[in-house]
């Protein structure tokens, strides 16, 4: 069982900035896809970024230029850096790990292991 804890979250004004990180405590990241997801209510998850053991990245189509993915191996870590926060940008923002090197693609499916969230929450 991987257990990933999730950090970043809160509550900010339209325009802000926000970096989310994802610490696995149990498995090393070296070796994953690893990728953002979020949840809105009565929608379903929606792919935000994702990072290959490449470290080549990509994001969701209407979401660039705003979002940053990275990662840090040697601290087992994934950062999501949001900028110019929207309120339609609120959501429960999840952290996700393939078993495999090379990501595929927005299924979530593909992702095994997930965090738990951290919400955002964006006022206008």
């Amino acid at each position: 069982q991987v257990l990933w804890v999730e950090s970043g979250g809160g509550s900010v004004q339209a325009g802000g900035s926000l970096r989310l990180s994802c610490t696995a405590s149990t498995v090393r990241t070296s070796g994953r896809c690893m990728a953002w997801f979020r949840h809105i209510p009565g929608k379903e998850h929606e792919g935000v970024a994702l990072i290959p053991n490449t470290a080549d990245t990509a994001y969701a189509n209407s979401l660039k230029g705003r979002f940053t993915i990275s990662r840090d191996d040697s601290k087992n870590t994934l950062n999501l850096q949001i900028n110019n926060l929207k309120p339609e940008d609120a959501a429960l923002y999840y952290c996700a790990a393939a078993d495999l090197p090379y990501c595929g693609g927005w299924r979530t499916s593909y992702y095994p292991y997930w965090g738990q969230g951290t919400r955002v929450t964006v006022s206008s």
